[in-house]
């Protein structure tokens, strides 16, 4: 069997290339292990599809070369990508920091571009099982259901998170396999964990939630941050995950927005008899002001505090030190960091420099956006920038 374009990953860039492929007339079949398209569509913003973010710019991408992501971003645009689902009449809505959502079902989106891909042509081969790839030009697919040859083989495989919904190391097996370099890869965008020890006095505060501010380096991250039955998550947390590295601590600010020094001694003026950890409650939980209040070493009433007693609690509370130990892994990370080095790869195209024909798209490449909307959209221009090309 022969075609012109022969895509492996039914995800969000794979679905996007071939439909701009399938545009430009050629002959397109995609190929994929799962039972569905777009399993990851489906699940993300919780179920409404987070499809991208208003404010896309170089910063809130990692990799080792973040301006490469920059060609195709350009080129096709969060605005072009609105642009699509206006057209299909999806209704959508602005959450927070520019994340976009659909007001129904993330179902809509994966209707729009089945929708698409099938008016122009696409063929979809779904429970299939990519058994080997080589050579090139044409390129050799061997599958359960028999050989395809390409002229040309888009790999939008994806990365190694959520492995129950079927994500494999397949992408990183076939750069290599042609030669290809890989930059390490590792969870992203994934709860972190705490020592036993660190844990222990903190199990009372699991489900606790702050609106707070988390710091590594000098990266930081204003959103919500919840204390866990195994360490720490929230969008802050998850966010500094990309830039975490074993051993380094995290600083966090559990009362963001707040001069807590200035507000106790604000108080004590008016309600010095209240207890230290009464106090406290009114700027954050009560289960985390008790911690805070038994850690800080500091006893009595509000009114028996000294200005650099208080001056010692606030700074406790907004430059709280933790070093986690790991991350819960790839069982829960939304993307994966790192993959198919961006070296050796055309940014205008997704083409490998080396190899004609054979081109990388979405998350199996060295680009990983941030929390919200990001990396969906890294998916949608880069999966249109090869379906440009082929």
């Amino acid at each position: 069997m022969r075609y012109d374009v022969v895509i492996l990953g039914a995800g969000a860039a794979g679905m996007m290339a071939a439909i701009e492929a399938g545009r430009r007339g050629r002959r397109v079949l995609v190929i994929d292990h799962a039972k569905a398209v777009g399993e990851k569509i489906r699940i993300s913003g919780g179920g409404r599809c987070n499809f991208t973010n208003l404010d896309i710019r170089p910063d809130c991408f990692l990799s080792q070369n973040p301006r490469f992501a920059l060609s195709a971003l350009k080129r096709f645009t969060q605005w072009d990508f609105i642009a699509r689902v206006d057209a299909a009449g999806i209704r959508w809505h602005e959450k927070t920091l520019g994340q976009l959502f659909c007001d129904g079902s993330a179902r809509e989106i994966l209707a729009m571009l089945q929708s698409q891909m099938k008016e122009c042509g696409v063929t979809i081969w779904l429970e299939t099982e990519i058994r080997h790839v080589g050579q090139a030009a044409p390129f050799r697919v061997e599958t359960s259901r028999g050989a395809v040859e390409a002229l040309a083989m888009i790999v939008a495989t994806g990365g190694k998170s959520i492995p129950k919904m079927g994500a494999t190391g397949l992408g990183y097996h076939i750069a290599e396999s042609y030669g290809l370099p890989l930059t390490e890869t590792r969870p992203a965008l994934v709860p972190l964990t705490l020592a036993a020890q660190v844990l222990e006095p903190l199990q009372a505060l699991s489900g606790t939630a702050v609106q707070g501010r988390a710091n590594c380096g000098r990266q930081g991250f204003e959103e919500a941050i919840l204390f866990t039955h195994r360490g720490l998550s929230g969008p802050a947390i998850l966010q500094i995950s990309s830039y975490w590295r074993e051993g380094d601590s995290l600083r966090l600010d559990l009362a963001r927005g707040e001069d807590l020094g200035e507000a106790l001694r604000r108080l004590r003026q008016s309600e010095g008899r209240i207890a230290l950890r009464t106090a406290l409650a009114r700027f954050l939980p009560e289960k985390l002001a008790r911690h805070l209040e038994e850690i800080s070493g500091l006893r009595g009433n509000l009114a028996d505090q000294n200005n650099a007693r208080i001056d010692q609690l606030a700074a406790l509370v907004h430059s709280f030190e933790i070093t986690p130990v790991g991350s819960e892994g790839y069982r829960t990370a939304e993307v994966t960091l790192g993959g198919v080095n961006t070296d050796a790869l055309d940014a205008r195209t997704m083409q490998a420099k080396s190899v004609p024909g054979l081109h990388f798209v979405g998350e199996v490449v060295d680009v990983t956006g941030w929390l919200g909307g990001y990396n969906l959209q890294w998916a949608w221009s880069s999966g249109w920038a090869a379906g440009q090309a082929v």
